[in-house]
């Protein structure tokens, strides 16, 4: 547990009572401030309660009396589409708001550090698609480099609930946008930026919205270093903004797909290799190609991102390389959840989206793909340019029908259950395709969550090929 400071003696609110509310609680705890908890939830309230914690009513106005701060959990809107009633009456009344990435960033460093051989740092990823596949892949490398690590975040433990920095410890963080947009306090030395694509907009009041939350990252207090992938505007206008100079290298910019020019630090893939520039030669190059754990143009970048965190550490590309090939990837990102005569069945469940469904289509030549779900607004219309590889699709859930009318000439069945789908997909799949599950679409029509959904399907596939 990373005890907060700066509140000793102080009581603090505390808005939301999931993982990281409860953590956050415990943390102000061993700090030595007073937290006042509450849930609009009563089944959350009731939790807390049953955990031993003590209830304030913060919808009392007397309650707010003496409070220093309110920590407010990701899931709960500061903003768009509108406030939440008690962030609006804290705003109101000129109590700070934060969150627990804010908490995490003024309490990490501890005066035991100046004793340590090696400061410890943090590595925070952030982007649209990929963070959570780059920052385990991060941890990884560090893992098989003898490194202490920890990792955690949007993935894993929540900040607060990790423990206290070993010397020469890099902690990985995954960051949400909802995550950097409220932190009062963002410092990691080392920031990563994926990739933009539209999402969480209602939230964000718009596309803008959404990037100016990524983009606090780089602002508040600025990295040491940024890794920024530019294959869209966003990340070549954010990299330029904090380029020291055309030769400088504060900034490593990453790629899939384009082969980046100029004298700085780049590092990309094309055609299956990463590759690494520096001042204007190469200076490493890696065949991505066999790495089983990383397939498609969307994990190259991933491994492209890694890649650059790693070498601003002083890992050596031979050491990064040998961890690629053992990194067996995240449940329900690309996972390879079976194989039988020649036929690969793979998880994707976590491609909620067009964007996500997108790059996992671009990932193989040969699909057999099980889609659909609770759609989202605009359907898959978008996905056209990227149905080639698809032999037939196998349509599941609420937009089952809707998805049908919108695939034009690709193959396509109806079969509403992931059972039939995944059962007709194995029938029908030849040696040297892809029984490849990215539904583009929620899982709350059939399912609680994704990772249900690919649970599911893993129990299918594995029921099938025994």
């Amino acid at each position: 547990m990373i005890p907060v400071r700066g509140y000793e003696g102080r009581k603090v609110a505390v808005l939301g009572l999931g993982r990281s509310g409860l953590a956050t609680a415990r943390a102000l705890i061993a700090g030595g401030a007073e937290p006042c908890l509450w849930d609009d939830s009563p089944e959350a309230r009731a939790n807390a309660e049953a955990a031993g914690f003590t209830l304030t009513d913060l919808t009392r106005a007397t309650a707010w009396d003496g409070v220093a701060a309110l920590i407010v959990s990701p899931g709960i809107p500061h903003l768009y589409p509108e406030p939440n009633k008690l962030i609006a009456r804290a705003m109101a009344a000129g109590v700070p708001v934060d969150n627990d990435i804010g908490l995490f960033f003024r309490s990490w460093s501890t005066p035991d550090w100046d004793e340590m051989d090696q400061v410890p740092k943090v590595i925070a990823v952030t982007g649209s698609n990929g963070k959570s596949t780059t920052t385990a892949l991060i941890h990884h490398i560090l893992q098989v480099a003898g490194r202490p690590t920890q990792m955690a975040g949007n993935i894993g433990r929540g900040v607060l609930d990790i423990e206290p920095a070993q010397d020469g410890e890099v902690l990985v963080l995954e960051l949400s946008s909802y995550q950097t947009e409220l932190a009062r306090s963002l410092t990691p030395d080392i920031a990563v930026f994926t990739n933009l694509s539209p999402d969480h907009l209602d939230r964000h009041g718009g596309l803008g919205g959404y990037f100016a939350a990524k983009r606090r990252l780089f602002a508040e207090g600025g990295p040491d270093r940024a890794i920024i992938g530019v294959d869209e505007v966003e990340g070549r206008f954010l990299a330029n903004q904090l380029a020291q100079g055309a030769g400088g290298d504060r900034v490593i910019r990453i790629s899939s797909g384009a082969k980046l020019e100029g004298p700085g630090w780049s590092v990309f893939a094309r055609k299956g290799f990463l590759a690494e520039w520096r001042k204007g030669r190469q200076v490493a190059s890696i065949d991505l190609r066999e790495v089983r754990g990383l397939p498609g143009a969307h994990n190259h970048q991933n491994a492209c991102a890694a890649y650059a965190a790693t070498r601003t550490l002083g890992l050596a590309p031979k050491l990064i390389e040998e961890a690629l090939h053992s990194f067996e990837g995240l449940p329900h990102r690309s996972q390879l959840v079976g194989e039988k005569d020649g036929v690969r069945f793979v998880n994707d469940s976590k491609a909620t989206n067009v964007d996500s469904a997108a790059k996992a289509l671009q990932a193989f030549p040969k699909i057999r793909w099980i889609a659909g779900g609770l759609g989202k607004d605009g359907g898959i219309a978008s996905l056209k340019p990227h149905l080639g590889s698809v032999v037939k699709a196998y349509l599941i859930g609420h937009s089952a029908r809707d998805f049908a009318l919108e695939l034009g000439d690709t193959q396509h069945e109806i079969c509403e259950t992931m059972e039939r789908a995944v059962a007709r997909a194995a029938e029908e799949a030849e040696a040297g395709e892809v029984v490849l599950l990215a539904p583009a679409a929620a899982s709350f029509d059939q399912y609680p969550n994704f990772e249900k959904r690919g649970e599911d399907f893993a129990a299918r596939v594995q029921a099938l090929i025994g």
